[in-house]
Formats: structure tokens, C-alpha cells, sequence
């Protein structure tokens, strides 16, 4: 538990259900406990019980028949389907009884505001990040800027801390959250001051039943959360569908578009990069202008987009361009995401564990020019072959987990090693890296095979890295 704690309003006396133990879910039964509601907790998995019971929770077999007597609300973990492929048994039998089911996010957004707020000379604000990908870059780098320029700030959600873990408000603070779209889908209350939606790919699918289901549940922090401004990537048809959507026409300011490679200059208020270069325009005049190409936390197209997604979000709060500019440059970037651990002999050495996909991991091969990649785990559908336009720089693969047969029948004649471990994929692509190369850790995969998640994978491979070149 974080020092603070935001206790949820609205069931004082009430018993409220909790599925789901992990991180998020232990942070709602003691935000519920602490707003006066008696938390009944179960999770499938015995582990998870155990976990709970060890930290003083009594656990409740939310599967019986009579568990839902006299229960108010259900709050799911993010984790456990309640639509597609098919709703879990137990969130079925609440829907079934007509209780409502929520999640931390709900309760955070209905919690959050408290009669304390009338004595603040600025209200607090909520800064939310949705989309497929560049969520967490974009959140860390808000928190980042918010931090450079004194602006009291926390940072939560599907990064960081569980929203019901953070601090109760301070004067003038503001919250950033990033949100998955499990997160978006359920949440009961969504009011957001700022909401960003960055871009749209296909991920998740099976989980909202295709592309729509998956877009709409992005849709809803908007439609349903009604920002104030809303800061919108229209790279995709999603996006320009969305911002036209909100906007009452182009002047309007409420919507600023953002966009990585074409020029937005026939709108209200816009921010896009190109050729490295961010600019902003208002009311058809450039306002401002960063390189960003000297920015060494924000390398390659996809984080020029996340630093004009969060440019843009500061801006809304009243900083200046100068402010921003001068905090991107101290940016280090997200752990296990493009994250450089060191170099030797002229090679650098790229943690990016964090591209769990193929979309997320062909960012990263075109960041660099020439490459030792060493990718593989537990593959999702689809594979690599998405990838095969994206591997021009790449000198050779080293295949590690489960995939590595697969991905090696993905790569045409590029030629690979089969490592399986990574201790094996590091030292051989450290001994065969040339000076001027990148030896670049970009999975293009899940963990699950070999690591509990992507961090420890990261980690790993940081340390192999840190032994190896005596850092």
C-alpha cells in the first residue's frame, strides 16, 4: 500500500463484492474498508487467497448461491471478462440480479472529489491516456513535465499505482491516469478534465469482440467522460471519426488534434511532429516550435507522437512552450521501454520489453539503423509477419522462448540463431554486435513462457547486460 489512500464514497454500511486479487483489486478492498463498506474478496486462484488472507482480508466464495445476499455493487478486476468471449460466471450471476458491477476506475472517478476541494484555490484536475499504443510513455511523460514545472502530480492506473492507492487530493494537484480499454469499458464514472486518446491498432480483440468493440470501449472515456478538452491522435479513421464526433466544427478548441507526420493547420488548435520538428497551431497561427530530435528520451515517430500528446496536455493547463520544452529534454524514458542500458565497444544496448506485440515492436526496429534483435516468448496470433516490412536494419535475429521455431520461419533468408534462453541470446549478439550497432531486446511477444511479466524479462535482460559490460 502506497502512504496514502482514496476511501470510496457511496457505500458506507454496505456490503460490496470484490472479484479479482491482485494489485488493484487489494487497493479497492482497502479504499472500501476505509470508506466505511464491508469488502467481500474472492479471486479463482488459491495463490491470490493466500496473498489476501496473509494481508488480513477475510475471503467470501463469491461462486455460492446466496454470496450475492444484500451485496450493493460487484468490483472486478480489470483482468476478468464480463462481456466477451463470455462474462465470468460470477459477474454473469450479479448482472443476472441486477446488481451493479464496477471496477477501481469507477469508484476512483465517484471517490476523488471531496467537500475538502472547497478550500483549494485551484481545483485538482484528472489527465486520462487511452489507446493502443505509446499510453504509458505518454502518462510518464505528463507526470515528467508536471513534476519539472512544480505542479503537484501523481501518476496511476495501468501504470504505477492502483487509482484507489493514490493520495487523496492537493491543492492544485494533478492526477495522470493511463487506462486500458478493460479499464474504460466498465467503469460506471468516467469524468476526466483532459482525455487523450493516442492511436488505435488491433490488440485485445477477442476480449471486445473485434475492432469495434475494442474502439467503442476507448470511445466511452470520451462520449461518456465529456473532457473539457479532448486531445485526439487522428492518424487512424477512429480518430478523425472521434475528434469530428466532439468537435462543434473545426474552430473549435475543446478538441486539439494531434498527429505524427502530416501538417494540421485548418483547425481550432493542433499539435503534430514532423521530420523531428513539433509544432503547435492556434486559430491558423504556428504558436510553437521544439526539435525534437535532440530529445534523447522521445527517439523515433511513435514518441514524437506521445510528447505532442503530452505537449498538448500541459499546454491545456496553462504552461508555457519554453516550460515544456525544457522538461522533455530531461525525459530518461519508461523502463523496459526503449530503454538504453549501456554500451561497449561502440554497441549499444536496448531494453524495449515491453513490446508484447508485433505493432509495438516494429516501432523499435525502425528507431535504429543497424540491429541485433533478439526477440521471441510466448507469440500472439499473427506472429511476426507483420513485422517482415520492418526488418531492414535488422543483421540478425536471436530467437529466444517458446515462438523461436515460429519466428524463425517468419524471417525469410534473414539470418538467426535459435538461443531459446536469453542469458544465450545476450551473450552471442553482444560477442557478434559491431561498433555502430544496436543490440536491441523487442520481443514482439508475451513473457508468460519463460517470465511471471514483462518487467522481469527486462530486468534480465538488464542484468546480463550490466555483467557483461561492467556496469
Amino acid at each position: 500500500m502506497g502512504a496514502g489512500m482514496i476511501p470510496v464514497i457511496g457505500y458506507k454500511g454496505h456490503k460490496v463484492a470484490v472479484l479479482g486479487l491482485g494489485r488493484s483489486g487489494l487497493a479497492t478492498a482497502a479504499a472500501l474498508t476505509a470508506g466505511g463498506a464491508e469488502p467481500l474478496l474472492w479471486d479463482e486462484s488459491a495463490e491470490a487467497r493466500a496473498k489476501a488472507e496473509a494481508e488480513g482480508f477475510a475471503l467470501t466464495d463469491l461462486s455460492r448461491a446466496t454470496a450475492f445476499e444484500g451485496v450493493a455493487a460487484l468490483i472486478t478486476s480489470p483482468g476478468i471478462p464480463h462481456l466477451y468471449p463470455a462474462p465470468h460466471p460470477i459477474i454473469a450471476r450479479a448482472m443476472a440480479l441486477g446488481i451493479p458491477v464496477d471496477n477501481d476506475i469507477g469508484l476512483f472517478f465517484r471517490s476523488y472529489a471531496t467537500a475538502d476541494w472547497d478550500n483549494f484555490e485551484t481545483a485538482p484536475r484528472v489527465i486520462c491516456v487511452t489507446g493502443s499504443n505509446g499510453k504509458s510513455t505518454t502518462t510518464a511523460l505528463i507526470h515528467h513535465i508536471l513534476q519539472e514545472c512544480g505542479r503537484p502530480t501523481q501518476m496511476g492506473g495501468n501504470i504505477g499505482r492502483g487509482v484507489l492507492d493514490l493520495d487523496p487530493a492537493c491543492d492544485g494537484e494533478v492526477v495522470v491516469l493511463e487506462l486500458s480499454s478493460y479499464q474504460t469499458d466498465l467503469a460506471r464514472c468516467l469524468t476526466p478534465d483532459v482525455a487523450i486518446f493516442t492511436n488505435l491498432s488491433a490488440d485485445h480483440l477477442d476480449r471486445h469482440n473485434g475492432m469495434g468493440g475494442y474502439f467503442a470501449a476507448k470511445r466511452r472515456l470520451f462520449a461518456e467522460g465529456g473532457p473539457d478538452r479532448a486531445i485526439i491522435g487522428v492518424d487512424e479513421a477512429e480518430g478523425r471519426y472521434l475528434a469530428n464526433q466532439l468537435a462543434e466544427g473545426a474552430g473549435d478548441d475543446r478538441v486539439i488534434r494531434i498527429s505524427s507526420g502530416q501538417k494540421l493547420d485548418g483547425f481550432g488548435w493542433t499539435v503534430f511532429a514532423r521530420k523531428g520538428f513539433l509544432s503547435e497551431w492556434r486559430r491558423g497561427k504556428q504558436a510553437a516550435s521544439i526539435d525534437l530530435r535532440e530529445v534523447a528520451g522521445l527517439l523515433g515517430a511513435h514518441n514524437h507522437q506521445n510528447a505532442c500528446c503530452a505537449y498538448a496536455a500541459c499546454r491545456t493547463l496553462g504552461f508555457a512552450p519554453k516550460q515544456v520544452e525544457a522538461a522533455l529534454h530531461s525525459f530518461a524514458g519508461l523502463a523496459h521501454r526503449a530503454q538504453v542500458i549501456g554500451q561497449r565497444g561502440g554497441v549499444r544496448f536496448v531494453n524495449d520489453s515491453k513490446a508484447t506485440n508485433a505493432d509495438s515492436a516494429a516501432k523499435a526496429l525502425q528507431s535504429y539503423a543497424k540491429i541485433r534483435w533478439i526477440a521471441g516468448g510466448l507469440g500472439k496470433e499473427g506472429g511476426i509477419k507483420g513485422l517482415i516490412p520492418y526488418l531492414g536494419s535488422v543483421q540478425k535475429a536471436y530467437l529466444i522462448g517458446q515462438s523461436a521455431q515460429d519466428f524463425a520461419q517468419d524471417l525469410g533468408d534473414l539470418p538467426y540463431d535459435i538461443c531459446e534462453t536469453m542469458a544465450r541470446a545476450v551473450a552471442q549478439a553482444a560477442a557478434e554486435a559491431q561498433e555502430g550497432e544496436v543490440v536491441l531486446l523487442s520481443p514482439a511477444a508475451a513473457s508468460f513462457d519463460q517470465y511471471p511479466n514483462f518487467e522481469k524479462r527486462g530486468e534480465d535482460f538488464t542484468a546480463l547486460v550490466q555483467a557483461l559490460i561492467g556496469g
